[in-house]
């Protein structure tokens, strides 16, 4: 960001005079991506999740003295700060950004469309950038909220800003369109996402077609059928000059190249130029992937492009995750260049990198990464993606993605269902279903969730070795392991006058006072949980004993996945009955909670003062209306190792249980039952996709392999193997497993790499 307005001039613009004339060249609103704020604008900005005026002083610690608030003298105690108070810190930002979008007269162009908008971006940036100096969105910032620091993002070194714009209700657009006023503009699509904010179709197209009613023209695919004075359809089969070299046959992506080609053209660049520019089009990585390194390291890999915007985000994401460990950027340029461009070098030094390092092509560098997180960044000429991979923990051909994007909109789709003041409890057990409790532990904890849950105190002191500082709430707390979770800060669930007065004594012993415990209640399940019979004496022990506090009272649904059920029903009415009788008589007020993911979905009336979010986060429902509207976060890919001809008569795997009753092809894929491919997807009865081709399995399933029928496809070694994905959802192989998706998430093997996606 390369703002550059006195303080008093943005002041003013909120009808307010300051003597400050203080330069501000760019604006934060997230304290975890501060690392210099001198100069810098803070936003208090109010979120699903929670109130930027709670990090003020934490904003003011690390240098901020400038302040956009709408508590009136929150920073009054703070020495030489200045704020700028308004009703609604969001709607001052996106003035700020309009304010700075109209101090530039060279075109915009924006994109919409329910998908491939930042494809479009990118593929648009590397068409015009020879002519252009492009200034874009990054990544795939396309809120209200991203529009507006993209925006602010312009500059007068720029030739033409992309920028990307996406709605999720009514009255979305009319906003954006005042911010971006936008000159040209491209729309890739209309899809479902969000269809559930509108009241038809034609409500959704109209509402996406507000970016377009003042631009000079658009562009959008000619199978949408809009008929628009000032824009144009366009087909691939149209522009086949153009694509007959493009580096995919895929429909759509062909049609996201055509949107591109004809906006090009539009702008001005030559049919010869954008014709040699396709070639070089390929698939991108539209999102940070991070994983577990060699050596102790976390590998940030964005190894596909470099300019500054995309580097500037890139850098910002490694700081909020680096966790205390030491930072270290790795650029490439294709090229033998030792001298560090300066841009870089005053980006790195910005963010306070611990270590740049130039990557020379075939250069071998794995020696001076250790401990450390490393951000690789480079150009497609550098071909850092191989470095990338030769840095990964493990080199099983066999792994999970775990999208942190879907999760954090999963979380705020059961966010838009809950209270304003109903706080969250997100569940971490079994490793956080199999996707590694430590990462996503972190990964909860910056987004600002109140409470984690694990089921025993080894889980919690694992989060606890990682830096996780949440609360942490351990549902099954042994007695032997009570001193190791009171060292660790961990708050044990109590269910037995037993096992509270065993905590108490070692509570006694270790000199403890108002120590929060959790007290579980039976109300149906009959499994762990005070009685009615124990409260009178579960409230004695309490009142009498000060080395404990009781922090909050739960209880389990047995059938909460079954809407309007009068079990679940009575359960709640128990609930509160006994929950009130135990509120009564003590001197806090306890949190209450008893809805877990699918009683979010079913019986939201039923929140009380907290809920717990578990499997929900990763994009299943047993609730058809909320599925649809959640967007799964687990994939499950491999690769091909072989492939081979089968003849006649000639059996496959142990037992010889197949025997080929014609010639066929089988393909022989690294998974097995030792990773969690269960063997009762045997003989067929389950399967995988290959370029979106099913192949049902061939015998019998091995510890660590599966053969797959092939015949009539063209494969090759190594072709990418979906298990779960867009082709077989996770319910969908749980169905053929004979099980449930918990089981399937909790069975992933720990030798499965996991790499992590941040959108």
């Amino acid at each position: 960001m390369k703002l550059n307005y006195a303080y008093s001039r943005i002041s003013s613009l909120f009808s307010q005079t300051s003597s400050s004339d203080v330069v501000i060249t760019n604006v934060s609103y997230d304290t975890r991506k501060i690392n210099s704020g001198e100069s810098s604008l803070f936003f208090a900005l109010n979120g699903a999740f929670r109130d930027g005026h709670s990090f003020v002083k934490d904003a003011y610690s690390k240098g901020i003295r400038h302040f956009v608030v709408s508590e009136k003298g929150i920073t009054q105690k703070l020495d030489g700060a200045n704020e700028i108070l308004v009703s609604d810190t969001f709607e001052a930002l996106q003035k700020l950004a309009t304010f700075h979008r109209s101090q530039f007269d060279y075109p915009v162009v924006a994109i919409t469309g329910s998908y491939g908008k930042t494809t479009v971006k990118e593929w648009l940036s590397e068409l015009i950038s020879p002519e252009f100096k492009v200034v874009r969105s990054p990544k795939s910032y396309n809120s209200r909220l991203g529009v507006a620091l993209s925006l602010l993002e312009m500059n007068p070194q720029a030739d033409i800003a992309l920028i990307e714009a996406g709605i999720s209700e009514p009255g979305d657009m009319d906003v954006l369109v005042g911010m971006i006023q936008p000159t040209y503009g491209i729309f890739t699509g209309l899809g479902n996402a969000h269809r559930e904010n509108f009241s038809s179709i034609e409500e959704h197209l109209e509402e996406k077609l507000i970016l377009f009613k003042e631009t000079k023209h658009f562009i959008f695919p000619s199978e949408m059928n809009l008929s628009k004075k000032n824009g144009s359809g366009v087909d691939p089969d149209s522009l086949g000059e153009f694509l007959n070299t493009f580096s995919s046959s895929d429909h759509v992506k062909r049609l996201n190249a055509a949107l591109v080609i004809e906006t090009a053209k539009k702008i001005g660049i030559s049919d010869e130029k954008i014709q040699e520019r396709v070639k070089q089009l390929t698939s991108l990585s539209m999102r940070l992937e991070t994983f577990e390194g060699t050596r102790n390291t976390t590998i940030i890999n964005d190894a596909y492009n470099l300019d500054e915007d995309s580097l500037r985000y890139a850098l910002e994401y490694q700081l909020s995750n680096a966790v205390g460990q030491k930072r270290i950027l790795v650029v490439g340029f294709g090229t033998k260049e030792t001298e560090l461009p300066v841009w870089i070098s005053n980006l790195a030094d910005e963010f306070s990198v611990d270590e740049v390092i130039i990557y020379k092509p075939n250069s071998q560098i794995e020696s001076r990464l250790s401990n450390a997180s490393i951000l690789i960044k480079g150009n497609r000429a550098a071909k850092l993606e191989k470095l990338a991979a030769r840095l990964k923990l493990h080199q099983h051909q066999t792994y999970l993605q775990i999208d942190l994007a879907a999760i954090r909109e999963n979380i705020s789709h059961f966010k838009s269902k809950m209270n304003a003041s109903t706080k969250l409890l997100c569940m971490v057990k079994a490793s956080s279903y199999g996707s590694s409790a430590t990462k996503i532990g972190h990964f909860l904890e910056h987004l600002g969730v109140n409470h984690l849950g694990v089921a025993y105190p080894n889980e919690g002191i694992e989060l606890r070795e990682s830096g996780v500082t949440l609360p942490i709430l351990v549902m099954n707390c042994e007695e032997e392991s009570f001193a190791s979770c009171i060292e660790h800060d961990l708050e044990p669930a109590i269910f037995s006058l037993r096992q509270l007065e065993s905590f108490i004594q070692q509570l006694i012993l270790l000199g403890e006072t108002n120590y929060p415990i959790h007290i579980k209640l039976e109300t149906g399940m009959n499994r762990l949980g005070f009685s009615e019979n124990d409260i009178n004496e579960l409230v004695q022990k309490v009142q009498s004993q000060p080395e404990i506090i009781v922090k909050s009272i739960y209880s389990h649904l047995a059938e909460a996945d079954v809407p309007n059920s009068a079990f679940t029903q009575e359960q709640i009415t128990r609930f509160e009955e006994l929950s009130d009788r135990l509120t009564l008589e003590l001197q806090n007020s306890p949190i209450r909670h008893v809805l877990n993911s699918e009683g979010i979905a079913n019986y939201p009336e039923s929140q009380f003062d907290m809920v717990r979010l578990g499997i929900g986060m990763y994009g299943h429902s047993s609730n058809e209306e909320t599925a649809r509207q959640l967007k799964p976060a687990i994939n499950w890919f491999s690769a091909i190792s072989q492939v081979k001809e089968v003849k006649k008569g000639d059996s496959v795997g142990y037992g010889r249980t197949f025997k080929a009753e014609n010639d066929l092809k089988i393909a022989v894929i690294p998974v097995g039952y030792a990773d969690g491919f269960r063997r009762n997807l045997s003989q067929g009865n389950g399967g995988v996709y290959i370029g979106g081709n099913y192949c049902p399995t061939v015998g019998n399933v091995c510890m660590d392999m599966i053969m797959i029928n092939v015949t009539g496809i063209d494969v090759q070694e190594k072709d990418t193997v979906e298990i779960i994905g867009k082709n077989q959802s996770i319910q969908e192989l749980a169905r053929k497993m004979d099980t449930i998706p918990y089981e399937v998430m909790t069975h992933f093997s720990p030798r499965i790499h996991r790499i992590y996606l941040e959108g």
